[in-house]
């Protein structure tokens, strides 16, 4: 087959990317209607339709019932082949799938394409020096894990009704009833609606006002929504609130004991070996939070020092994964599948910024590691895999089933890469240790792994 390509323009236009690029193809059309004939033909020696037997139905039924696709077929072959011929000759590196336009040449015997694509951007990738990384370092103490596992016990509390005033840590179950402007607006009303004191599940106020009522109490009271709440005809405004407390309820926390083990997967109630295995999990969960806030600073740094334009195709496929992503993570909070969009409404937009620094990022750790060398090796692969397995009951299994399929690997493999490039990031960094509070690593108040 005869198929002609030439040279790209140099320049992309103000209105395009500059990683846009442009091939003109052209295909002979005598060679495209003899290839199409050919794939009849091959399709016709198998060809099943009434009224004929297998293999023998007349070449101009089967043209006529699939000529267009097979012409269609024969047509995408073709550009695609001489697509990466042009782009091979020319040595570039295409990023996405390429447009195809026809243009009206008005040609007897070609048809002419223009091919619209985007390359991957070049990146010259400069030295840290000078760089300041801040290395969190965190002191766990007995405290430390005695609060870890209180909290532990929260997570399996009961409650059970008291005759008293509500108090932090209760849980109540309230009728309220909000008006602004002395009319009830939407949203502002509940029945039967639960809530633990000092959670943060409702306003800080509300909560405020609620403390210290007994079940069969009301009060009404004014409360301030802030100026940046998510409804916003009562961002900042003033309304009136009633409210009658139902019932309260104090929490009672599991004791410390064989059962409470057995809750936490240690089959034979040993407590000791309970808190051995807690101190484990959670000095893992430490080394995992300070690495990760490490990666995270080396990763700013990266994207700062290496400014890049990312191709629009790839940037557009990311939002597509995190918009997915946003999706599945909506069905799973709230328990049930979105049937379409207007289920859950996204806009594009929204992702845009953090498509385009992942995609960013990728680009930039593909180069570190392509230029120093930085692949995973298998041991530390394996390392990753092991270390991973160890969260789960049967860890054993767990590292079979990552070596069972390779494709199982690639994430780990991934991540080994992206672990290389951070320390090779640090080795040119000016790295400064910082001491940290264990609770501020973990994401939480001091004082809330206090009993209730």
């Amino acid at each position: 087959m005869e198929t002609n390509a030439t040279t790209p323009v140099a320049e992309a236009t103000p209105e395009h990317s500059v990683l846009e690029r442009r091939l003109d193809l052209s295909v002979v059309i005598a060679d495209l209607d003899k290839d199409t004939d050919q794939r009849l033909r091959r399709m016709g020696k198998n060809l099943k339709m009434p009224g004929f037997r297998p293999g023998k139905v007349p070449f101009n039924i089967i043209k006529q019932q699939y000529g267009r696709e097979a012409h269609i077929d024969a047509l995408n072959e073709s550009l695609e082949k001489s697509f990466g011929e042009a782009v091979k000759a020319r040595q570039l590196r295409v990023a996405g799938s390429p447009r195809i336009e026809q243009k009206k040449t008005g040609s007897a015997t070609h048809l002419e394409f223009t091919a619209v694509f985007e390359v991957y951007p070049e990146i010259r990738i400069v030295g840290l020096e000078g760089i300041e990384i801040e290395r969190p370092t965190v002191e766990i103490s007995a405290s430390d894990l005695e609060n870890t596992l209180n909290v532990l016990r929260r997570q399996r509390v009961r409650y059970e009704p008291v005759d008293r005033a509500a108090a932090r840590n209760d849980r109540v179950i309230v009728d309220f009833l909000g008006k602004k402007d002395g009319v009830p607006f939407q949203g502002g009303e509940g029945k039967d609606y639960p809530f633990v004191l000092g959670e943060g599940a409702m306003l800080a106020d509300f909560e405020n006002a609620v403390e210290g009522l007994g079940a069969g109490e009301s009060k009404t009271f004014e409360l301030s929504f802030p100026s940046g709440y998510h409804a916003k005809d009562l961002a900042g405004r003033t309304v009136s609130f009633e409210v009658t407390v139902k019932q309260v309820s104090e929490a009672i926390l599991p004791e410390i004991d064989a059962e409470f083990a057995r809750s936490l997967g240690i089959a034979d109630g040993d407590v000791d070996r309970m808190r051995a295995e807690i101190e484990t999990n959670l000095r893992r969960e430490v080394k995992n939070r300070l690495k990760t806030r490490v990666k995270n600073q080396v990763m700013d740094v990266l994207f700062k020092t290496h400014p890049i334009e990312v191709p629009r195709a790839l940037v557009e496929a990311e939002i597509d994964h995190l918009m997915q992503d946003a999706r599945q993570d909506m069905e799973q909070r709230g328990g049930r599948k979105l049937k379409d969009l207007k289920d859950f409404p996204m806009r594009r937009e929204w992702f845009t910024d953090k498509a385009k620094r992942r995609v960013g990022l990728g680009l930039l750790i593909s180069e570190i590691a392509r230029l120093h060398e930085l692949r995973a090796r298998p041991e530390q692969v394996r390392s990753i895999v092991e270390e991973t397995a160890q969260s789960y009951e049967y860890p054993e299994e767990v590292i079979r089933w990552y070596y069972a399929q390779p494709q199982h690997l690639v994430e780990i493999e991934g991540l080994v890469v992206e672990d290389n490039v951070v320390e090779w990031a640090l080795s040119g960094a000016r790295v400064i240790d910082k001491a940290i509070a264990f609770d501020e690593l973990m994401g939480r108040a001091a004082g809330r792994g206090a009993p209730a």
